[in-house]
């Protein structure tokens, strides 16, 4: 048995939003047996553009029926049938929603007309339910109310049901079919394609244009994971009925995989995509030659078009970097930011600090032990390539790390000789590097030290 569902809302997403009307239509693959149809009080305001299109006003539903008062009566109706609609996440994540609310827990097979239109009458310029309605002469009144639209859905099904000669509907129900889970402007055959191997997938609107950008340890499965649930909140919504194209770029490991996301989400800046955009390391250090010629490093919060020696997470990382510089190459308190009151100098008592601060030593001398502090710095950020899995069992993947920050990655055959820094940066592609980049290879490397090739 087929519940044929359509409802009119005020809004396109069921966390906020109500049903302003319902209609149900009951088929058992042969007739219909039985028509549902109410207005329902969504005990919201509808929005004006919202009752121009459907000709439903707060007037006519004032006096209609809660949806808590008719939840048990529709739940009766569809709870135990398979659930059919045009756009068939859409209504299912309303009523599911709201039956939710009311204490019942709605778990259908669904069906959608929409992915199963394209399926059984291939080649169509469209296929919104008013559109394909005309492209195949079914007859569409009161469009945009739910008894008409579901009326027309429900004779749709019907010449989907005698048309379907290769058993799409069948297809559609196994269990292991991932149909109706798909965003309705899908095509099958491009989630199909995707591999379970590591790697960035992208998805795309009608126009091209990239929606989001993710990573995967296993492809179809990540993707997979985006279109099941069913979601009430807007942006998934809006998400889902965007989406409708997906390419991919396999990866030998899931960090390479996390490099190229990071680096298109900074070059493509998908709508979609908010954590990764949002990743910035707050402080560096920094080095700056005062009035008097003394060169003075200090820790602040990094700026735009800034270029610190070095980036932390916390400021309290930065000092204590500092403040072994400042031991270990005896730097002036006072020149470093460390002592900021008007005070003698610490240093000066300690022994650490040999004078700059007061003009006694020379600014040439101090400065000296400024660049032995920066080139102490540099020597201790890492040059090494990190060798991994590859694509397919005849390569393997290198990452390029020169003085602590990515140079680039790619493939080489695993029989290849490898050789010194220069050969690798020579095989690899150029990636650009941030801090986000750096910290996770860097912990990669740090946690998988025999895959390391030092220079």
């Amino acid at each position: 048995m087929y519940a044929i569902v359509d409802i009119e809302t005020t809004g396109g997403h069921a966390s906020a939003n109500g049903i302003t009307e319902i209609a149900i239509v009951i088929h058992d693959g042969v007739k219909v047996v039985r028509r549902y149809e109410t207005l329902i009080n969504p005990q919201k305001n509808i929005p004006i553009y919202i009752s121009a299109l459907t000709g439903i006003s707060n007037e006519m539903v004032a006096k209609a029926p809660l949806f808590s008062e008719v939840a048990a009566e529709i739940f009766g109706l569809i709870h135990d049938k398979i659930f059919i609609a045009h756009n068939v996440n859409f209504d299912y994540s309303f009523l599911k929603y709201h039956l939710s609310a009311c204490g019942y827990e709605l778990q259908c097979k669904k069906l959608c007309t929409v992915r199963l239109s394209r399926k059984v009458f291939p080649g169509l310029i469209s296929y919104s339910l008013g559109r394909l309605c005309k492209q195949l002469k079914v007859d569409l009144r009161n469009h945009h109310r739910a008894g008409g639209d579901a009326e027309a859905t429900t004779m749709l099904f019907s010449m989907i049901l005698e048309n379907d000669k290769e058993g799409h509907i069948n297809q559609s129900l196994n269990r292991n079919s991932k149909e109706q889970l798909l965003p309705p402007n899908l095509k099958r055959a491009e989630f199909d394609k995707l591999p379970n191997t590591p790697g960035v997938y992208y998805f795309y609107n009608q126009k091209g244009k990239v929606l989001y950008v993710g990573k995967a340890k296993n492809l179809k499965k990540r993707v997979s994971s985006h279109f099941t649930g069913n979601n009430a909140n807007k942006q998934r919504q809006d998400f889902m009925r965007e989406i409708c194209s997906i390419n991919f770029q396999e990866c030998g490991t899931e960090l390479m995989a996390f490099i190229l996301e990071a680096t298109e989400i900074k070059r493509l800046w998908p709508e979609n995509n908010r954590a990764l955009k949002r990743f910035e390391q707050a402080y560096g250090l920094f080095m700056y030659e005062d009035q008097r010629g003394y060169q003075r490093l200090l820790i602040d919060k990094k700026r735009k078009g800034s270029i610190p020696l070095y980036s932390f997470n916390q400021v309290f990382e930065g000092h204590s970097l500092l403040r072994q510089l400042m031991e270990e190459f005896e730097l002036c308190p006072k020149l470093c930011f460390v002592q900021r009151n008007q005070d003698d100098c610490i240093g000066v008592e300690n022994k650490p600090c040999k004078g700059a601060c007061k003009g006694t030593e020379s600014r040439a001398l101090y400065n000296i032990r400024v660049q032995q502090a920066i080139a102490r710095l540099k020597s201790n950020l890492p040059s090494y390539a990190l060798l991994d899995s590859g694509r397919n069992e005849e390569e393997q993947s290198v990452i390029v790390m020169e003085q602590g920050h990515l140079h680039g990655m790619g493939y080489v055959m695993k029989n290849t000789p490898l050789e010194n820094l220069a050969w690798f940066k020579n095989i690899v592609q150029p990636y650009p590097s941030n801090d986000y980049v750096r910290n996770l290879v860097h912990t990669y490397a740090s946690k998988y030290p025999e895959r390391i090739m030092s220079f």
